[in-house]
């Protein structure tokens, strides 16, 4: 169920408001906090469909109300007896504001600053003051800051608990609790309708992570990450598996380096994690098994749990690879797109050393350059290539030119790259912006070089983790690059 919140400021718009949120929400909170004036509280919420939720919150529960608590606490006794479904109670003043008639109460503790330990001790004193649902909200950077408030949740308990996870990661939790049986979980209307920075809107709940399909025997595959490319990523998956009728769906994680991740992800039951760029350095150390691009270019962006172990992969350059294939094309039956091809290769990430390995596999001629020629150097030398100086950059002609790092710029300055070196008929990729353009594509274009274009590669690379977590073939019309 999803509960949204509406911050209205005028009283003339409040109806408004909750008129537009009982379309789309299952329970609508009313946060009186935000009103400019006192309201008539009977007569805002009076034919709306959807059942109600009264709040009204001070700024150190992250609310905005300007009054003194005595006023606070009036309007509250007065909001209760117009007769909501819910009336939201904070733990210091909750035994001071008797039940009436039928009016549910939910006892709520706030910490903004910092994860709550106590957790249990808190539910008590909550249960002392009469809750019939007890609310936790503290900020969830990350799924470690985020755990005590799953635990909250998933623990059986004589009262129902929802939980309001701060910061953008608050997602993790809202997604979770509806496994785990939350009554509800927070959503805002629309972007700028938020009740806290990164708060989820209800259309994006739905659309992009399928709350609404998620249930107590869902699958979950953990998406590290909750950037642009993240979000594609999961609109697309959870597509697919819409699609193809399989009760799984992406969860998006945010993450710091911990010893306690595994133990994590085994009680929430995760055995697959995609894992974004920055992450798949450091997230290789949680594989007891590494395919060999994987161990020798330091990089992972699929974690799959396999007879009690993970196991960790590379998929991008195979996903780069068979993009740069198909767009370089061969002229001769039976020849290899990439067979004695130059290829070049710029940058100094993970990637340079993965795609190394494939392009020597394929019988390119490779080379290797980066404005850290240091970096650059080492990699020619370990697949026993030739280094090109980046001073040397633009004497060097190649059939391919393939920038993986995304620090590498277009631009004139001595650490950048100049356009004057694409040539027309070279094949140019830059995977620095997947699934995005890039400036470089974009005058690639314009210089008549065939581009792999970055959506194609995003394509395959979905398709990829498709297949090796489920087995079977992605189905097209699930791909949202958007």
């Amino acid at each position: 169920m999803i509960c949204i919140s509406v911050t209205p400021t005028s009283r003339q718009l409040a109806k408004v408001d909750l008129l537009n949120a009982s379309r789309q929400g299952d329970l609508i909170e009313v946060c009186l906090d935000h009103l400019a004036k006192e309201p008539d509280i009977a007569d805002m919420i009076s034919g709306i469909s959807k059942p109600i939720l009264i709040s009204c919150r001070r700024p150190v529960d992250g609310g905005a109300w300007k009054g003194t608590e005595d006023q606070r606490m009036q309007l509250l006794r007065q909001a209760i007896i117009a007769g909501p479904e819910y009336i939201e109670l904070d733990l210091d003043i909750a035994d001071k504001i008797p039940r009436f008639g039928s009016v549910k109460r939910v006892v709520s503790y706030t910490c903004l600053d910092h994860a709550l330990g106590n957790v249990d001790t808190v539910f008590d004193r909550a249960k002392d003051a009469k809750a019939d649902v007890v609310k936790f909200t503290w900020p969830t950077p990350n799924l470690e800051s985020a755990w005590p408030l799953l635990a909250a949740v998933t623990k059986k308990r004589d009262l129902p608990v929802v939980g309001l996870g701060m910061d953008r990661a608050g997602l993790t939790f809202s997604l979770l609790g509806q496994k785990f049986g939350s009554p509800w979980v927070y959503a805002a209307l629309e972007q700028g309708m938020e009740a806290h920075p990164g708060q989820a809107t209800v259309w994006e709940l739905n659309d992009t992570y399928s709350l609404s399909e998620i249930n107590p025997q869902t699958r979950f595959i953990g998406v590290v990450g909750m950037g642009d490319v993240e979000r594609s990523i999961v609109k697309s998956l959870n597509a697919a598996f819409r699609i193809t009728e399989l009760n799984v769906r992406c969860l998006p994680i945010q993450l710091q380096k911990s010893d306690k991740l595994g133990k994590m992800l085994d009680i929430l039951k995760i055995n697959g994690l995609i894992v974004t760029p920055q992450a798949g350095v450091y997230l290789g150390g949680l594989a007891s098994k590494l395919e060999d691009v994987a161990r020798n270019s330091g990089f992972v962006d699929l974690l799959l749990r396999k007879n009690e172990e993970w196991n960790g992969y590379n998929t991008l350059w195979r996903c780069c690879l068979k993009s740069l294939e198909k767009t370089i094309g061969v002229s001769k039956a039976g020849e290899h797109p990439l067979d004695r091809r130059n290829v070049l290769l710029i940058g100094s990430d993970n990637m340079v050393t993965a795609l190394a390995y494939g392009i020597q596999a394929r019988k390119g001629v490779l080379s290797v350059a980066s404005p850290n020629d240091d970096d650059a150097r080492q990699t020619a030398q370990m697949f026993k290539v030739r280094h090109v100086p980046w001073s040397n950059l633009y004497n060097t002609m190649c059939d391919v030119a393939v920038v993986t790092d995304p620090s590498v710029k277009v631009g004139s300055d001595n650490t950048q790259l100049s356009v004057s070196y694409l040539r027309p008929g070279m094949t140019v990729m830059d995977i620095g912006n997947l699934p995005g353009d890039t400036k470089l594509l974009e005058e690639a274009r314009g210089r008549d070089c065939k581009v792999v274009n970055p959506s194609d590669v995003f394509a395959e690379q979905v398709a990829g983790y498709f297949k090796s977590i489920t087995g079977k073939d992605m189905p097209p019309e699930a791909i949202s690059p958007e």
